[in-house]
């Protein structure tokens, strides 16, 4: 149980539900991000696995953790970005406060507020953006705008994936509190159609997450490299488009991802949109905008 490789899901950049190191991104910066994406997939795949113990996952994050920082050279995902952010003058910090949340979800499996929610997304998500502004050379003021976003795609996968959490890892990351003020209980995400009761929280919670999403609506405008922008709109599209859906339907039974084609169009419609801001000079998107 030495080579955390062994413990990856097959997952690749290429399933996540927002784009990873995409053609929009210049050359430059996709081998540091997917070396970052490797390493970040890895240690959540062992965080997740059905069949590692929570002893056996928080070793293997942990030797993640030391090589990363330079102690040992058998874990190749931890080798490979040492490498690359050290090409780069760049610390770890972001992949650090990411194996925080993977521990996190090793250890921890109830939520009791929106505010503890929150406070796993600032190891869980908000690192994810910070790193990629770093490595465009971005400035620390735009980490707010971009840690709202990043914790609404969080959110947006806690309630898509909140029954599958459930039955799977035993994971909620539904506040108990939002969960006992709409009379819900953990056990009913075990259910094949959310009860009235669970959609009314999940629904309510979508409706709070938009808040949050919209509170980063300015990061668009506020990055100077022009393919970012141009990644984070078309991020920012799907998020808006997958709110929008849980606010509607349930997660249980219904579909709250984007298919292929949607896939496609949210992102033309990204890319179009910044474009057009960009060269009319108009600082932000309007709400209107966004949620067309």
């Amino acid at each position: 149980m030495t080579n955390a490789s062994e413990w990856r899901s097959g997952k690749g950049h290429r399933d996540e539900n927002f784009p990873v190191a995409s053609w929009i991104i210049h050359p430059r910066h996709r081998a540091l991000i997917l070396s970052f994406y490797n390493f970040v997939r890895t240690a959540d795949d062992i965080a997740d696995h059905a069949t590692l113990s929570g002893d056996e996952k928080l070793a293997l994050l942990d030797l993640l953790e030391a090589e990363l920082l330079g102690k040992g050279d058998s874990q190749a995902e931890a080798v490979n970005l040492r490498n690359a952010l050290a090409a780069r003058g760049m610390p770890p910090r972001h992949a650090l406060d990411l194996l925080t949340a993977f521990r996190m979800d090793v250890t921890k499996l109830r939520y009791e507020t929106w505010d503890e929610v929150i406070h796993y997304c600032r190891y869980s998500a908000m690192p994810v953006g910070r790193f990629v502004l770093d490595v465009h050379g971005e400035s620390a003021s735009t980490w707010a705008a971009s840690d709202a976003i990043c914790a609404g795609l969080q959110i947006n996968n806690h309630l898509q994936d909140c029954g599958k959490d459930f039955k799977d890892l035993n994971r909620v990351y539904l506040p108990r509190d939002a969960l006992a003020a709409s009379g819900a209980s953990v056990e009913q995400l075990g259910e094949a159609r959310a009860q009235p009761a669970l959609l009314k929280c999940l629904q309510s919670l979508a409706a709070r997450n938009e808040v949050l999403l919209n509170q980063g609506r300015t990061l668009v405008a506020d990055v100077r490299d022009f393919r970012l922008a141009l990644e984070i709109a078309v991020i920012q599209s799907f998020a808006d488009r997958i709110v929008r859906l849980l606010k509607v339907r349930d997660p249980l039974s219904e579909r709250v991802h984007l298919n292929p084609l949607e896939l496609l169009a949210f992102s033309l419609g990204g890319m179009a949109a910044e474009s057009v801001r960009r060269l009319t000079g108009r600082r932000g998107v309007s709400k209107s905008a966004a949620g067309a």
